[in-house]
């Protein structure tokens, strides 16, 4: 199975850009990928690391709709030292995002931090794709302590003769 067709499954859309995996699971399959400034049609696109796991997004789904992200903007504004970190990582992924423009590139240009998000936390999907990306995020440290181990027992995704699709099989562990 190629890639681009794993991870089109599992977003249930074809990707808007290349395709280069990150992070994968025990499986092999595709967790994180890493989505260039600008997409294909250039879109300028805030969001580096693009979380296709659907086990993960499922799990950070319910901690949003727990006020997930309210919980976190909370920890950034109380606890001085995660505030500190998160203020790091934010600034080392829109620098490490800008430094991958191309000169030629569409005049309109992506900004802020993780998600795009110029002040917050915003999105723990996004945090949590950084930090599976191997980078420093507390926030995605966080959200990996209350959603991991990613320990399907089952693949997401399966190739048929019909081509790359979900796993009707794949259950939640």
């Amino acid at each position: 199975m190629d890639d681009r067709r794993i991870v089109a499954s599992q977003i249930g859309r074809t990707p808007r850009s290349s395709v280069e995996v990150v992070a994968r699971c025990h499986l092999g399959l595709p967790v994180v990928t890493k989505v260039p400034p600008h997409l294909d049609d250039g879109t300028p696109f805030p969001t580096t690391y693009w979380l296709t796991c659907p086990l993960a997004n499922r799990r950070i789904g319910r901690l949003e709709a727990d006020a997930g992200v309210k919980k976190a903007e909370a920890r950034v504004e109380s606890d001085p030292e995660f505030g500190v970190a998160f203020r790091a990582a934010m600034e080392r992924y829109e620098t490490q995002r800008d430094a991958l423009i191309v000169p030629d590139a569409s005049p309109h240009r992506p900004t802020g931090g993780v998600g795009g998000s110029r002040r917050g936390v915003k999105c723990l999907h996004a945090h949590y794709a950084d930090h599976a990306a191997g980078n420093m995020n507390p926030v995605g440290a966080e959200t990996a302590q209350q959603i991991e181990p990613l320990d399907c027992a089952t693949a997401c995704i399966v190739e048929t003769e019909e081509g790359v699709i979900r796993n009707l099989d794949w259950i939640e562990p």
